[in-house]
């Protein structure tokens, strides 16, 4: 409570001069009392019926005129405004009147005599040095007054009996309440207090009468509007001899902006200024006490990594702005994703982490020998795509994004928070090389973080030196088996002498901005290859992909263009390939690009067709000529009944778009079978053939038969 006390004013003990003598001198003795009288210390006369019969030399030299003057004197001509005669005690201050003009400040004080004759005793003094010092202390009290009424506010508080006597005016600023209504009611306070902080303070405050405690420091007051308010209590106390408090006096400061501001440096600290979500810093703290609490208890803890897979496309085409907007929306649709117990935190760019905890170890209830731990991970990753399959709305664009998730178990793979954090990355950047899109968790035979760094380097040196080496798998008509083209797949030829699958290298070429210069050596490429085999008399089509960042390159269709002119190839000979998430990425850039690859004669074709949830609405629109079935489709098409239902569709969905349908990966002969007869034109897989380096093409395309194997003939 604001606990200002202090002691009550002092008493005014000023006095005046001594007091005149009371008894006039009678004629018998007028020598010896006119005597007395000139010698009085104080300046003295003897006022009659409003005339002075007597005067002391002090007077006169008050007045500035000899004595006989001034006994000759009315009283209304020595003093302005003279006194009524009549004992009061107080003293009056009036002016003496000087010859000159001037008027001398004088103070008065006025006795009555015991003689019969009604004389009245006046005492005079100059009353210059007491005005003085009466104005000194008035301007004094008057500053103190603005100074104590401008102090937050202060509270005087009489510890023996009378309550609180005095608070400044801020206090009603403050809380609300008038001055008059604080002191008047001595629970206020205590009433006022938050109930969070009300034992703390009022503990500390009995600390701090008998002497243990000190301030009351800072705490939360409601006040009758229902507003929160932060108090800073500075208090002091009054004790007499025996150590018993007489006063308090204490000094209340608002200081609710500060406790908001070092809130919001706080959680600036915290969390991150885009998405609002927790930081890094604040998901390490997080995840340690999480550990430490599965310890205890025998719990199991995961981190969830996840990485958007085409996020630097929306950043490079749509802006900055649209990649803070998708971020934005992401970081909500996480948020659902995860129980209240969970927490979800952006590490920075597109990737963020979620922590899942106190999960249950051991076998789940249906005896299949999965892990509960891992199977609420995997329930997590799970919800994560989902949430990813809608898509974003970037100022009127809709966009699709598609993230690749690692995931690491405490205490199976890590042991505390700085490796499971470590491990789920490089979880992450695994399902980005092998399946990008997916989910994987942490396998220390196949996850090594110093491993993925190495990699990285070592990609940069095959783009600086071009390690690159295409080969290309035939595309067969189902009709005849004969080869109509080929598709160009890029294999990193590594220094070590290894080969390196595309899908190993090309997302994380795409995260290191690292694709459009691989890119543009295939293009260089495919187009040598085809004048090539038209020169050995080979008229096959190629086809060829092309990566989203690729695709939203500025003047993409001219510069493909310009590398087939370059090489003198023939631009009705080549086939464009783009995924279906890339297409329903930004479906409206995809349609501007398409329209103008088109235009210039090249064919278009539509990959892994099922997987990238396509707006047909939009599809229909496109100027595509192929689609193509994705393998997760085909495989075992001909003994799903489900598979083979979805697959008649999208042969029908097709045909009726004027599309070609061609399946990919097609392995068996009972999935040849199955499209062939239900009107599949064409088809590539291992079935027919692997992809195989350009010079054994020729070959292929010419054999006898075209490339149905034996049995299918029978």
């Amino acid at each position: 409570m604001a606990l200002l006390r202090c002691p009550a004013s002092p008493v005014d003990t000023e006095r005046g001069p001594p007091g005149p003598p009371t008894t006039m001198p009678d004629d018998t003795d007028d020598t010896r009392d006119a005597l007395l009288l000139m010698e009085a210390p104080v300046a003295l006369v003897a006022v009659r019926e409003g005339r002075i019969i007597r005067a002391n030399r002090r007077v006169a030299a008050l007045a500035g005129r000899p004595i006989e003057d001034v006994e000759a004197m009315a009283l209304v001509d020595l003093l302005v405004g003279p006194p009524e005669l009549v004992e009061d005690g107080r003293p009056h201050v009036t002016a003496l009147r000087r010859p000159e003009g001037d008027e001398l400040p004088v103070e008065v004080r006025i006795s009555p005599t015991d003689d019969a004759l009604g004389t009245w005793i006046l005492a005079i003094q100059d009353a210059r040095a007491l005005l003085a010092g009466r104005a000194a202390r008035e301007e004094a009290e008057q500053r103190y007054r603005v100074l104590v009424e401008q102090i937050p506010a202060i509270v005087y508080i009489d510890k023996e009996g009378k309550g609180t006597v005095y608070v400044s005016p801020q206090i009603e600023q403050i809380l609300g309440v008038s001055p008059e209504d604080y002191c008047a009611d001595p629970n206020l306070w205590g009433a006022l207090l938050h109930p969070d902080d009300r034992e703390r303070v009022e503990r500390e405050y009995e600390a701090f009468l008998v002497g243990e405690g000190g301030d009351l420091g800072d705490y939360r007051m409601l006040t009758p509007d229902g507003r929160v308010v932060w108090i800073r209590d500075r208090a002091v106390t009054v004790r007499d001899e025996r150590g018993r408090v007489l006063w308090e006096h204490g000094v209340m400061f608002d200081v609710t902006e500060l406790k908001e501001a070092e809130a919001q440096v706080a959680h600036l600290a915290y969390h991150d200024r885009l998405t609002g979500l927790p930081n890094r810093a604040l998901f390490e703290e997080t995840l340690a006490l999480a550990v430490g609490r599965a310890t205890r208890h025998d719990l199991a803890v995961a981190v969830v990594f996840l990485d958007l897979d085409n996020f630097k496309l929306v950043n490079d085409s749509l802006g900055h702005h649209a990649g803070d907007v998708l971020l934005t929306q992401l970081a909500d649709r996480l948020r659902r994703c995860t129980r209240e117990s969970d927490l979800v935190a952006r590490q920075g760019g597109d990737e963020f982490l979620l922590l899942v905890s106190d999960l249950e170890r051991g076998e789940t209830e249906g005896g299949d020998g999965r892990d509960a731990a891992i199977l609420a991970a995997e329930a997590v990753a799970t919800r994560v795509h989902d949430a990813l399959r809608e898509p974003f709305d970037l100022g009127g664009i809709e966009f699709f994004a598609r993230g690749s998730i690692g995931i690491s178990l405490f205490p199976g793979d890590a042991h505390d928070a700085v490796d499971l954090m470590k491990n789920a990355d490089a979880a992450m950047y695994r399902s980005k090389r092998v399946a990008p899109g997916g989910s994987a968790f942490f396998h220390v035979e196949s996850d090594d973080p110093a491993r993925e760094l190495t990699f990285a380097t070592r990609l940069r040196k095959a783009v600086e030196h071009e390690q690159w080496v295409l080969h290309y798998q035939p595309v067969v008509d189902l009709a005849d088996g004969g080869v109509t083209g080929v598709e160009a797949l890029i294999r990193w030829q590594d220094a070590s002498g290894g080969i390196v699958p595309p899908g190993e290298f090309i997302p994380i070429a795409e995260e290191l901005g690292l694709i459009e210069a691989i890119g543009d050596w295939v293009l260089d490429e495919v187009a040598q290859q085809q004048r090539a085999w038209k020169a050995a008399g080979l008229d096959l089509e190629l086809s060829f992909n092309l990566s989203p960042r690729q695709l939203w390159a500025p003047h993409l269709a001219e510069r493909v263009l310009g590398k087939v002119r370059a090489a003198n190839g023939d631009v009705t000979g080549f086939v464009v390939e783009i995924t279906e998430s890339t297409a329903m990425a930004d479906p409206e850039r995809t349609l501007q690009v398409l329209e103008e690859l088109h235009a210039w004669g090249f064919r278009l074709a539509i990959d892994d067709f099922g997987t990238g949830y396509s707006s047909l609405a939009r599809l229909k629109h496109m100027p595509v000529d192929v689609l193509k079935i994705d393998r997760a489709f085909v495989r075992d098409v001909d003994t799903e009944p489900r598979l083979a239902r979805m697959v008649r569709a999208m042969i029908q969905l097709a045909q009726s778009l004027d599309m070609v349908p061609l399946a990919e990966g097609v392995e068996t002969f009972g999935e040849y079978e199955f499209l062939r007869a239900n009107g599949c034109r064409f088809a590539q897989g291992f079935w027919f053939s692997r992809p195989v380096p350009a010079e054994r093409i020729p070959a292929l395309a010419m054999r006898p038969g075209g490339l149905v194997p034996a049995e299918a003939a029978r």
